[in-house]
């Protein structure tokens, strides 16, 4: 039996851990530094009980940058194969409106689901500019 980390982390609003493996990879560090910090906030919106929740706006406040560099980095991490959507957003004045919702590749996901993993064994294509 394991014995439980005695480390002095703090513990107060939780922890997000990403595996090495994931952030040593060519997939990982070919990322731009934007879609490296979506990424990670991403996932600090993860939970086991569902897909997350997280919006172009909400990427444009929380990195901060602007839209069209919000929606490049959602599309980067779709087409690596970090992210994948899982239902399209809806927008409408007189309902309630909805955000996106992805499933996070690299964690488990609802129903316990394995992880798919699809960042791995991507094409690489590292880009030099904007």
């Amino acid at each position: 039996m394991a014995k439980k980390s005695s480390l002095p982390f703090d513990k107060r609003g939780g922890t997000v851990v990403i595996q090495r493996r994931l952030l040593s990879s060519p997939e990982y560090l070919a990322l731009t530094a934007q879609a490296k910090v979506l990424l990670t906030l991403l996932q600090r919106h993860w939970t086991p009980a569902g897909p997350v929740g997280f919006g172009v706006r909400q990427a444009e406040e929380e990195i901060p940058c602007s839209r069209t560099l919000a929606l490049r980095a959602f599309k980067e991490l779709e087409q690596a194969g970090f992210i994948a959507l899982v239902d399209e957003s809806l927008f409408c004045s007189r309902t309630q409106s909805k955000t996106r919702t992805w499933r996070l590749t690299w964690l488990p996901c609802w129903r316990n689901r394995a992880p798919t993993n699809e960042w791995e064994g991507r094409q690489v294509s590292i880009s030099t500019g904007p």
